[in-house]
């Protein structure tokens, strides 16, 4: 089957309640950082406001918990803390025109995925669900971003610690299936080591045989690595041939690794201050149209919150974002959602058979 972006359904401004809105409210900013009392806090959906001519702007992105600036004709969405003096941010906690503030929360609805009966089984995903069908959609909407679109990917560890898995993401890589990858200190240490000693937290990656001292494989890794200065460099001077690493810098793909508090190390170009990885995340999440989050909580909560649920094109053409949460747990799932990403798609299977099951359908 071909891909096909859904057609946006813009709403119908001329028709009550929206025609009737008023202007939105603007209150300037008094204080670096912080916004003003009653300002409207953005979802990941697509948001208007009126403006005192009449007309509707659209945020051109939005996120989670961010904040609307009107500058000239353009509206922003920004993260309280980076607010500056005397801009214009939009006030107001309704959102169906009441304060010429909307929140168009079906502008993608398929009329075909409609449920006409009160009551249905399996409604919900779990790991019952069967996947077949969002396998072969994203297939096919993979090949259709390659081209077209911008693709990241947010990694847990378990990407590295199987073989097949590992050299599935370096293909995917290699092939122009990603233009960006977003982890944290974890995958990056444990693809490296497996380049490096074939293990991951010194169990073998394809046998999970035992290395004796294996459990030093990893520190052993980012003692290397610091010594040398910085992933890249380190890769050119260990003559490091694969992995996911290897696949991004050697295709000038874009990563980002955010920091934890948890983290050994960390590996040189750990962004280990919050806000700082935080904000490196979301220059990739704000251009993605299609993210996927394989095995990591955290991450994909992050990542999510991040994320728009659409993009405008170069075109001007409104199109959906699309977003998946791979896990075995429907835990991570529900708590992405319950974070208000209710656009993520989930695939509840193993991360790791996952990136297998698509490298070897997208290699053909």
């Amino acid at each position: 089957m071909a891909f096909k972006l859904p057609k946006y359904l813009q709403p119908d401004f001329a028709k009550p309640p929206l025609c009737n809105a008023p202007p939105a409210t603007l209150v300037p900013v008094e204080t670096d950082g912080i916004a003003p009392p009653d300002f409207h806090a953005t979802s990941n959906y697509p948001e208007y406001i009126r403006i005192a001519d009449g007309r509707w702007l659209l945020a051109r992105e939005s996120r989670m918990d961010g904040v609307l600036v009107l500058e000239g004709d353009t509206l922003y969405v920004k993260e309280p803390r980076i607010l500056q003096k005397g801009e214009l941010v939009i006030v107001g906690r309704t959102e169906n025109g009441e304060d010429g503030i909307y929140v168009h929360v079906n502008g993608f609805e398929n009329p075909l995925d409609t449920q006409e009966t009160k009551f249905s089984f399996r409604t919900r995903g779990t790991r019952e669900t069967p996947f077949s069908r969002s396998y072969d959609e994203l297939y096919e909407l993979l090949r259709h971003e390659k081209e077209y679109g911008y693709i990241v990917w947010v990694l847990g560890p378990a990407a590295s610690f199987d073989k097949d898995s590992r050299n599935g993401m370096q293909g995917l890589i290699e092939h122009g299936f990603c233009h960006a990858l977003l982890a944290g200190n974890a995958l990056a240490t444990h693809d490296l080591e497996a380049a490096l000693y074939g293990t991951g937290l010194g169990q073998d990656i394809y046998t999970q045989q035992l290395h004796p001292h294996g459990h030093y494989h990893h520190l052993d890794v980012i003692n290397r690595i610091c010594r040398i200065g910085s992933i890249s460099s380190a890769i050119k001077e260990l003559s490091i041939k694969d992995g996911i690493l290897y696949a991004c810098e050697k295709n000038s793909i874009p990563y980002v690794l955010a920091g934890s508090i948890r983290d050994d190390g960390p590996l040189p170009g750990v962004i280990s201050e919050a806000f700082s990885s935080q904000l490196a995340m979301r220059d990739h999440c704000r251009k993605a149209t299609t993210v996927i989050t394989i095995a990591t909580q955290l991450h994909s909560i992050a990542a999510g919150n991040m994320t728009p649920s659409y993009t405008i094109t170069a075109f001007g053409e409104v199109r959906p974002v699309y977003f998946y949460i791979v896990d075995m747990a429907e835990f991570s799932a529900d708590k992405l959602a319950n974070r208000g990403s209710m656009q993520a798609k989930a695939i509840l299977t193993n991360g790791q058979d996952f990136i297998v099951n698509l490298w070897n359908n997208l290699s053909q």
